[in-house]
């Protein structure tokens, strides 16, 4: 029961808000009684922060097929970058994570420390792989890419309210962070990439 609690919450937070959705809310959908919540929950900032590690370990779990998939280093970031407007497509247009760090501080702070580890060690990963195939410039200073890239990335999510506003700055930033990066190859592979979104 916990667990379909957990995953109920998460999609009812994702899409309507982490402040907006209440415990009589997520009993009222589960046709269960709120005591049954409170059974496993002793208050909803307990339930958010356990919400919140499902869904990333949902979303790492979906990358971590998607690199498995052995798409080349810029198509991956594209995929990546389609699951994440997928997963959230039923949203009310408010962006979570900035609702997260509004109202619930704590709990986003604990996210966005685990976040930037798993972050980090993918990006890196996705600009070695792009060096190796060519894609991108092999005189890159990797380190400082992954740092300018994720401070770009988290910056968007922090200060966004809408979440349509988000996805449309991320694939802006996602479309920078490629060009900065690219060889003449990884251009003509980026433009293939962003035609494919248009169409």
């Amino acid at each position: 029961m916990k667990e379909k609690i957990i995953a109920k919450a998460s999609d009812l937070f994702l899409k309507l808000g982490f402040k907006s959705v209440t415990m009589d809310d997520i009993a009222g959908e589960m046709c269960i009684s709120k005591k049954t919540i409170y059974k496993y929950f002793c208050n909803k900032e307990v339930l958010i922060a356990e919400s919140t590690s499902m869904v990333h370990a949902q979303v790492h779990e979906i990358i971590h097929t998607i690199v498995e998939r052995n798409y080349n280093a810029i198509q991956e970031n594209f995929e990546i970058k389609e699951m994440f407007r997928d997963m959230f497509k039923n949203n009310t247009d408010s962006s979570p994570i900035y609702q997260l760090k509004k109202h619930y501080p704590e709990i986003y702070q604990n996210v966005l420390s685990y976040e930037l580890d798993q972050c980090t060690q993918y990006f890196r990963a996705n600009i070695e792989k792009g060096i190796q195939e060519n894609l991108y410039r092999s005189d890159l200073d990797i380190e400082l890419y992954v740092k300018f890239y994720y401070t770009l990335v988290f910056h968007i999510n922090e200060n966004t309210a809408s979440e349509k506003e988000a996805q449309r700055i991320e694939l802006a930033a996602l479309e920078y962070h490629t060009r900065a990066m690219a060889t003449a190859e990884g251009i003509l592979e980026l433009e293939k990439q962003l035609k494919k979104i248009i169409t």
